[in-house]
């Protein structure tokens, strides 16, 4: 495991509100794995604006307390086994939201304001669930038009993988523009990298605007595969049979710290 991965984890504190992609969006698995190493405790996700693997290598390994998401699964494999275990048991706490609300959440601590205004929710169960979302009055209409105000999700920490970084720091995200707005959302931002690099990233007219810069980021390392078994993009492909293996292996605590254990030592 290389040095800086460890370093890396390390700086991640117990009881961290942790910002992770969704399945799709540039996983940091070898540096999750890293994390469980550690053994961090009571961390809080929050999920971009869902998750799978991570979230459920996290939660069955005992870091998590808290977790807001729109949604925890391993897509075509079915069921987060750990994640759905944990909830049934009441060893974590799941607060219910929906894709644009987090996404929401997100912006507004990216803008610097305490809240967005939502529409779409309006009607839905969720919002007796969710004390902290406020429905008020638009206060810019003349006739009844009630609306949600959304509190701005500010992480401590986002953990995210891409395919490409560069010495200065500056991380090529590509088409997932949203791992951006968590960058400028949270207070820390750490990243993996496929590859470092050579040049500067911000000076390439083709990488430029598709690149997180420096001044958002706190630490890069490099992880080659650090997505496994994950994929990325086009670039690396996921490795299905291990997902699928994963998916059934978990369904019980045997199974699950059984496979863990087996990705810990590898």
């Amino acid at each position: 495991m290389p040095a800086g991965l460890a370093t890396l984890a390390a700086s991640i504190p117990d009881g961290a509100l942790l910002a992770i992609p969704a399945d799709y969006g540039g996983v940091a698995m070898a540096a999750t794995l890293e994390l469980i190493r550690h053994r961090r405790r009571g961390l809080r996700l929050i999920t971009a604006p869902t998750s799978g693997l991570q979230a459920d290598l996290l939660i069955g390994a005992g870091l998590v307390a808290e977790v807001e998401t729109a949604g925890i699964a391993l897509g075509e494999y079915g069921a987060a086994g750990r994640f759905r275990a944990a909830w049934a048991a009441g060893t974590i706490t799941v607060k219910d939201a929906t894709c644009p609300a987090i996404h929401a959440g997100f912006q507004a601590a990216e803008k610097g304001v305490p809240f967005l205004p939502l529409r779409g929710i309006l009607g839905s169960d969720l919002l007796a669930e969710r004390p902290d979302w406020l429905v008020i009055q638009n206060p810019q209409a003349d006739t009844r038009d009630p609306i949600v105000l959304v509190p701005a999700i500010r992480p401590d920490v986002t953990l995210f993988h891409v395919a490409l970084a560069d010495r200065h720091g500056n991380a090529w995200v590509g088409l997932r523009r949203e791992l951006i707005t968590l960058a400028h959302a949270s207070a820390r931002t750490l990243i993996t990298a496929e590859a470092i690099h050579s040049g500067n990233l911000l000076e390439d007219p083709w990488l430029a605007p598709g690149t997180l810069p420096h001044l958002y980021v706190d630490k890069v390392v490099a992880a080659p595969r650090g997505s496994w078994p994950l994929g990325l993009g086009d670039r690396v492909p996921a490795d299905e049979a291990t997902l699928a293996r994963y998916a059934e292996a978990t369904r019980t605590e045997a199974g699950f710290a059984a496979i863990l254990g087996d990705w810990l030592d590898g």
